[in-house]
């Protein structure tokens, strides 16, 4: 944080800062059915997207990231349009998510940071927070963060393109250092779950794979696509009403009924079913051991949720799944799985602190073997968890 506010000073001086501190997050169980409907876990982290930013009253918002090149300069009212892979679509579906309700009239003067490596820690709704906060300030706009999700989620489906569910959002905006966030992404009810005072001490481990890529291009879309043809299969098969392909969401069918006729779905239809619910099924036992303090059985169903996520949902690339097989066999490491969709990014773990070293140990001496394209591109970070966004004042922040 005190670089950026160091390069905030020197860009813009005698301007009053404030700093919007938006966690990444992950996701221990629930992985790939926010989209269907699901139910989820979360936590955000204490590694964080700053943003120093301060108001331009005559509308223009002008974002430039420590992190990529060029600087993203528009006016409020004319939004560009997104472009594929460009960090600033973040700021102009903001923007635009905004402006569906709202007559913007001040825009940012702003400096955006992440240093970790975040393919996969929902760098993007961490950002997306980062701008509707910071606009919101600016402009008197008071939202809940019920409705900041909503406007976030929006950006991800409607501005850019991906089909995704309301998880990452809801990690950012709605987590608390030290508790489970439990989900219904049906209802949008929510839980934060205080963890047990038998709990042992526990840090997540983040081993970057080194290959990153906008889930835009990869199968994240198919998958969803997937699920909901596998849905609309099962609807058909129970006599339910179908509707449309797009209507159609796995958490609609019943378990008993999708346990009788899942043997009609065919191929990876199957597989993405049981994905769903054999992972809806372990949020359940996972939020039961959480509360029992009973990290180890936590663990184990992180880990029994990894192996769905290659084997049912099919979404592992190479890289990704050797870091969770060197993950599997460390000591110290209670579960572990990728993050995010699976394609490119990170592996995440928890993790006993006292092992930190051994864990790094082991990923050092055996990934740059398996991958050595990426012996100098890949990274072990551990971090702890932390609390939802937050805007800090600029005394606040020093």
């Amino acid at each position: 944080m005190d670089e950026i506010k160091k390069f905030f000073a020197a860009k813009y001086p005698d301007r009053k800062m404030k700093i919007v501190n938006s966690p990444l997050r992950v996701c221990p169980l629930g992985a790939h059915i926010d989209h269907q409907h699901g139910l989820v876990t979360g936590f955000a982290l204490q590694a964080s997207i700053h943003m120093a930013y301060c108001d331009n009253k005559d509308g223009y918002v002008c974002i430039q990231s420590l992190d990529f090149p060029d600087e993203e300069y528009f006016h409020i009212d004319e939004v560009p349009k997104m472009i594929p892979g460009f960090w600033g679509n973040y700021v102009r579906g903001a923007v635009a998510s905004l402006s569906k309700d709202f007559k913007l009239r001040i825009g940012l003067d702003s400096l955006i940071s992440g240093k970790i490596p975040i393919g996969g820690l929902s760098s993007s709704a961490a950002v997306t927070t980062s701008y509707l906060m910071a606009l919101c300030d600016v402009n008197g706009i008071r939202l809940t963060n019920e409705e900041l999700i909503k406007y976030s989620h929006w950006v991800e489906t409607d501005f850019i393109g991906l089909k995704n569910g309301i998880l990452d959002q809801s990690a950012n905006l709605l987590s608390k250092d030290g508790c489970l966030m439990f989900m219904d992404c049906r209802s949008g009810h929510y839980e934060l779950i205080e963890k047990s005072k038998n709990m042992p001490e526990y840090e997540i481990v983040v081993v970057y794979s080194g290959l990153s890529k906008a889930l835009i291009g990869t199968d994240y879309n198919n998958r969803v696509n997937e699920c909901k043809v596998a849905a609309w299969i099962l609807k058909e098969a129970a006599c339910e009403r179908v509707g449309t392909l797009e209507e159609a969401r796995l958490r609609d069918i019943k378990p008993e009924s999708y346990e009788k006729y899942k043997n009609l779905l065919p191929g990876r239809f199957k597989k993405r079913a049981e994905h769903f619910y054999s992972e809806n099924e372990r949020v359940l036992r996972g939020v039961q051991a959480w509360k029992d303090g009973d990290i180890e059985a936590f663990g184990r169903l992180i880990f029994e949720s990894g192996e769905s996520s290659v084997h049912n949902y099919e979404c592992g690339c190479p890289e990704l799944i050797s870091i969770f097989g060197i993950l599997k066999d460390c000591p110290g490491v209670y579960g572990a799985r990728f993050s995010g969709a699976g394609y490119r990014g990170c592996c995440i773990g928890i993790v006993n602190p006292a092992y930190k070293d051994e864990i790094k140990k082991r990923i050092d001496s055996a990934y740059p073997i398996l991958h050595p394209e990426y012996k100098d591109k890949y990274s072990v970070y551990f971090c702890k968890t932390g609390n939802s966004a937050e805007i800090l004042e600029q005394e606040d922040s020093l």
